[in-house]
């Protein structure tokens, strides 16, 4: 037997064919022969109808099998749509994250050649400074408003015992040769009045400095501390010395021939009184 398949649809247009066995007789059957035969016909045709269920049942099993199957796949579908839809938007916000990244990048790099810059310039104004201070030689101290030291010269070695640690201690915490105890109160002076200080100053080992207190002014003329400078002028006071000793020397020996002059013309005048008496006499 030839049937054609129509459902289900996936087995739409394929073609079923179905093979039994037949007798033939070789002469008219007999009565009982034909009822055997069309027991036996019909009874391998409800089989043969029993198994077309069983496979139209199992092939709507499988249909709806594939059916939840294509369901949950669409579903996955959509859900790996939405999925690459937000991975797509995450995609262009980091792009544009990126952009502005770069961008910012680009920006920072700017400020930093220009940082670089200045801050060369800086360093190389710092060492044509401190060229200039030490080149000088005069020795120089540089106080915070607390007094508290910020930068010292080579030279004020010599005065104060100065280490590289002693910046940002007060200059009070510091050994000094000098014979000065209104330092700190001259430099809380000035900062008061703004008005400088100088002083001639000795030392414990017979030096004589100039020492000038003046008000550190930034470059927005503001007070913020002050500058202490020591010029050297032990020589000038040794020819100070020198000359004092020998005006008091001049001095002393223009009074000694003064007060012998007096004398000779005290001398000289009684021998000429003298004289005349003795004439008058005769």
């Amino acid at each position: 037997m030839v049937q054609a398949i129509e459902e289900p649809k996936e087995l739409f247009g394929m073609i079923l064919i179905v093979f039994s066995e037949t007798v033939i007789p070789a002469s008219a059957p007999t009565s009982r022969a034909t009822g055997k035969a069309a027991s036996s016909s019909s009874a391998r045709q409800r089989e043969l109808q029993n198994e077309l269920k069983h496979a139209r049942d199992e092939v709507q099993a499988a249909r709806e099998e594939m059916q939840t199957s294509q369901e949950e796949l669409k579903s996955m579908n959509e859900e790996l749509q939405s999925t690459n839809e937000e991975l797509q938007s995450t995609n262009e916000e980091l792009m544009t994250s990126k952009e502005e990244m770069q961008s910012l990048n680009e920006e920072l790099q700017t400020v930093n050649a220009e940082l670089q810059a200045k801050l060369d310039e800086l360093s190389g104004t710092n060492n044509d400074m401190k060229n200039l201070l030490n080149s000088t030689d005069i020795a120089t101290v540089f106080l915070d408003n607390e007094l508290h030291v910020r930068r010292f010269t080579l030279q004020a070695k010599t005065i104060i015992k100065f280490i590289a640690s002693d910046v940002g201690r007060p200059i009070t915490d510091l050994a000094s040769d000098l014979l000065y105890p209104e330092l700190v109160k001259d430099a809380h002076e000035v900062l008061r009045t703004l008005v400088f200080s100088e002083r001639s100053i000795a030392t414990q080992d017979g030096r004589w400095f100039t020492v000038r207190i003046m008000p550190y002014r930034t470059m927005d003329n503001r007070i913020d501390g002050v500058v202490i400078t020591f010029a050297d002028i032990t020589a000038a006071k040794k020819i100070e010395a020198e000359l004092r000793e020998q005006h008091r020397k001049l001095t002393q020996q223009a009074i000694e021939q003064g007060r012998a002059l007096d004398k000779a013309l005290g001398t000289s005048k009684s021998r000429s009184v003298a004289a005349p008496t003795r004439k008058s006499k005769s």
